[in-house]
């Protein structure tokens, strides 16, 4: 006679046998993972490190003393550390030309270079050009031919196109628009933007 899979202790149903399966293999699993994470050096020993680092930037004329993560872009640190925030963030990558500032007279898109990189070195922003009682030339000229309209960008078209009054440009808009690729305008006042630049480049 066969015995009723139901009826005794010494035949288990396939439920408990799946819940004991089931416990044993997370048990096995837990007590694999645990002394891994348990023993793990960053899981025992992470802590915060001080690591700033002492850095001198020397930004439109003044020096700063700072201590900052050597990580910090020049951009970050101008903006966030310095508070200097005419420098604007716009994609971080490279590709606008909103952060543009310059360095020892060369213009930078200070959102690829490490502030670290730059101790002591003579750092221009928007706000070191001029005052608004006395504009540089180049902002009076993006004033007087509408260069702008949102303005976010604008601090970096200024910056570059001071840069470029002392680079090999040739005398027409096209040469202009070339040496100013880097500056993206949203909203699409370039025509205003090269007219802004010529003006100052036919008074200088």
């Amino acid at each position: 006679m066969r015995d009723d899979p139901q009826s005794g202790p010494s035949s288990p149903t396939g439920r408990p046998f799946l819940q004991t399966a089931g416990g044993t293999t997370a048990a096995a699993a837990i007590a694999e993972c645990g002394p891994a994470h348990l023993n793990s050096t960053h899981g025992q020993n992470a802590s915060p490190v001080e690591i700033a680092v002492p850095i001198t930037l020397r930004i439109n004329g003044k020096d700063h003393h700072l201590r900052i993560d050597p990580r910090t872009t020049l951009l970050d640190c101008i903006r966030e550390t310095v508070a200097l925030t005419g420098t604007k963030k716009g994609c971080d990558h490279g590709q606008c030309g909103a952060c543009t500032v310059h360095v020892n007279g060369r213009r930078v898109n200070s959102c690829l270079s490490l502030a670290l990189m730059h101790d002591g070195e003579e750092i221009t922003t928007i706000e070191g050009l001029g005052t608004p009682d006395a504009l540089h030339p180049m902002q009076a000229a993006f004033v007087a031919c509408d260069g702008y309209q949102c303005g976010y960008c604008t601090s970096g078209q200024i910056m570059s196109g001071v840069a470029l009054l002392k680079e090999p440009c040739g005398p027409d808009d096209a040469a202009v628009k070339e040496l100013m690729s880097g500056n993206i305008c949203r909203c699409g006042a370039y025509a205003n933007i090269v007219a802004a630049i010529q003006q100052v480049r036919k008074n200088t």
